[in-house]
């Protein structure tokens, strides 16, 4: 009987991520441009799910949730040999175990917003670095897009971006940070509408 029960918890948590994971695979397809960030940096709301079975079902299966997505997105859209996908899985994560472990430990209103805020800014500080030491460089080397051309991109939308450093501080910083703070919220008016099936 024991057993029994393991097994279909496990199919029921399998089930529930591979409905999440879609659900963000899809809304991934959703971006919207915004006039003041450069043209390759898009806003999405495809971590909304991720954070919602992050919550619901604890951090680790919140990361399973953006890896399955990730590996959906490289399998039918991918365009980047896979760098795109992993700079959303490394940096999504981020945001997933740092709001996911404080929830854990802290279930209230007060935790959700407590590991949102800290996920949105670990994610923002992650993203920055990751951009700056890793996927531009990788960009450049892999794809042969030179980061000259990716700052004069940022240099259209706002002239004070001159380098790499300003281009990083000036939109990628902020870019996470305001796409943390959308999903964050989105997420706080759906949780409790949709935390009582995941828990079910």
């Amino acid at each position: 009987m024991e057993k029994v029960t393991a097994v279909r918890k496990k199919t029921l948590i399998l089930t529930r991520v591979s409905v999440l994971s879609v659900i963000a695979f899809l809304l991934m397809y959703v971006e919207v441009a915004l006039p003041f960030f450069p043209e390759f940096l898009k806003i999405d709301i495809s971590n909304v799910p991720v954070l919602i079975g992050t919550f619901a079902m604890g951090p680790w299966i919140g990361v399973m949730i953006m890896l399955v997505k990730n590996l959906l997105h490289l399998v039918f859209k991918g365009a980047t040999m896979g760098i795109g996908e992993l700079a959303d899985f490394i940096i999504g994560s981020s945001f997933m175990l740092t709001a996911g472990y404080v929830y854990k430990y802290r279930k209230s209103l007060s935790g959700a917003l407590l590991g949102m805020v800290l996920g949105t800014v670990v994610m923002a500080v992650v993203g920055s670095l990751m951009n700056y030491f890793v996927l531009l460089p990788l960009y450049q080397i892999a794809l042969g897009f030179p980061v000259k051309a990716v700052v004069a991109m940022g240099t259209k939308v706002n002239k004070h971006i001159v380098d790499l450093k300003s281009l990083v501080v000036l939109s990628i910083l902020p870019f996470n940070l305001l796409k943390g703070s959308i999903t964050s919220l989105i997420t706080l008016l759906l949780y409790k509408r949709v935390s009582p099936i995941l828990r079910s």
